[in-house]
């Protein structure tokens, strides 16, 4: 069983390189738009995270690119946690949002250490995981 969000959005000017074409590098912020939201959902944001002790740092991000994202347009970023009991994975899907055509899709691969010493935990604190269950249950 997963957990999914939807996170729209149009391509800001700013994102774009002179064809209009959205460069490379700005997926990851797409893609952390869309986690934020997948995490707020949970109830476990980068906030709580904190007040627990830990931090999440990505340690791996794989992206395919499928077709450009342009100016203005307008994109739904699909994040889905496919992985919590030992590390963060959370797989992206970008569509138009008009026509649904998949543009790009990816994932992200985080994991727990411990805020003070630093030491990256074996297992995802139990916290996460309940809230996670908690979530899953409510969604039967």
């Amino acid at each position: 069983m997963s957990l999914s969000t939807r996170y729209t959005l149009d391509v800001p000017f700013f994102d774009v390189d002179s064809m209009n074409i959205v460069w490379h590098g700005h997926y990851a912020k797409y893609f952390e738009l869309a986690r934020c939201q997948l995490l707020d959902e949970i109830g476990f944001n980068y906030q709580t995270m904190a007040c627990e002790g830990y931090v999440f740092p990505i340690i791996d991000m794989q992206i395919k690119y499928i077709a450009s994202l342009n100016f203005n347009q307008r994109v739904d970023v699909v994040a889905t946690l496919i992985e919590w009991e030992y590390r963060l994975k959370i797989d992206y899907k970008v569509f138009d949002h008009k026509t649904q055509q998949r543009l790009s899709k990816g994932h992200t691969i985080q994991v727990a250490v411990d805020a003070i010493t630093q030491k990256m935990l074996i297992g995802s604190p139990t916290a996460l995981v309940k809230k996670i269950e908690r979530v899953l249950v409510d969604n039967e």
